[in-house]
């Protein structure tokens, strides 16, 4: 047992190191943001399609619940859309660093989704998350599309997280993702063809973009998402938090490390980023904290 949890826990950490490796990817691949996420978004529902025919899913589904995954499928594709433009517009580094802003983005929608009465201390974070952020702009002003882009991509993955919270209680984690791809890459190509984009040159992607695009839809979005999924039983809440709180760090390490000078920041972006990072991983651990105080009590 405690063999399997170790292993689990590792795991864990190497799918939040896939996650991190995401970003960089972004960057390797050079295609504009909305090709791109097409791309990662067909290849991925083809993965995951195969995986729930393989595990033998039910896929039917009323009109109703259709409709909420495709509008969590539309909000996914365009966080997608513009954290790849974040990065096209500025750098991983800079990317990463503003989107941990998402859990603060989602602690303001969870009482306005869920009901509940805003919490202080939150308001408190959120002001220190605002201190970081300026810092960021302060001194990489150059990226200022980029830090934008990443902002919004924050707010729709924080939208899309509290939203999907619901659906997970009563749809498997698998099927759910497999329509909000689906649904992502339709309304996207619905745009594209509209807007007249589908042409030779769409199509026309790079041997070692193909390999980049295989890896993003097959390794850091099928799999890392159910093997995320599946990590779950054996892992506490408070672990994973804290783990996936590390996919900045990672992904910015990758960066340095693969893409080079173009990712060596300013001492002060740094500083700034520290405070957005320590924040979001304290806002975690008190809610963690509270949560098993909360637990302890209704079991006494």
């Amino acid at each position: 047992m405690r063999n399997d949890k170790l292993l689990n826990y590792l795991h864990l950490h190497f799918i939040v190191f896939i996650w991190g490796f995401t970003a960089v990817l972004g960057a390797l691949i050079s295609l504009e943001a909305i090709p791109l996420v097409w791309y990662r978004m067909l290849l991925a529902a083809g993965f995951v399609f195969l995986f729930l025919i393989f595990k033998k899913e039910n896929l039917r589904f009323s009109l109703r619940t259709l409709g909420k995954f495709c509008f969590a499928g539309i909000l996914i594709a365009l966080h997608w859309l513009t954290f790849f433009g974040a990065i096209k517009a500025s750098n991983v580094s800079v990317t990463l660093a503003v989107l941990s802003t998402g859990a603060f983005f989602a602690s303001l929608l969870e009482p306005l989704l869920y009901g509940r009465k805003i919490i202080l201390y939150e308001v408190l974070f959120g002001l220190i998350v605002v201190v970081g952020l300026y810092i960021i702009f302060d001194v990489e002003a150059s990226y200022t599309l980029g830090i934008i882009l990443a902002l919004i991509s924050a707010f729709l993955s924080a939208l899309f997280s509290v939203i999907n919270g619901k659906y997970v209680l009563e749809h498997k984690a698998s099927t759910i993702s497999f329509y909000e791809l689906l649904f992502g890459v339709i309304g996207i190509t619905i745009y594209l063809a509209f807007a007249g984009k589908f042409n030779t040159a769409f199509f026309t992607v790079s041997a070692h973009d193909w390999i980049y695009l295989i890896i993003l839809a097959s390794a850091c979005t099928a799999y890392a998402f159910i093997a995320s999924i599946h990590v779950m039983k054996w892992i506490s809440p408070y672990t994973v938090m804290l783990t996936i709180n590390m996919e900045p760090v990672y992904g910015i390490i990758l960066a340095l490390i693969v893409l080079g000078d173009s990712e060596n920041m300013s001492p002060q972006f740094y500083y700034g980023a520290l405070i957005i990072l320590l924040t979001v991983i304290a806002n975690g651990i008190i809610k963690i904290t509270q949560e098993r105080k909360r637990r302890r009590l209704h079991n006494t």
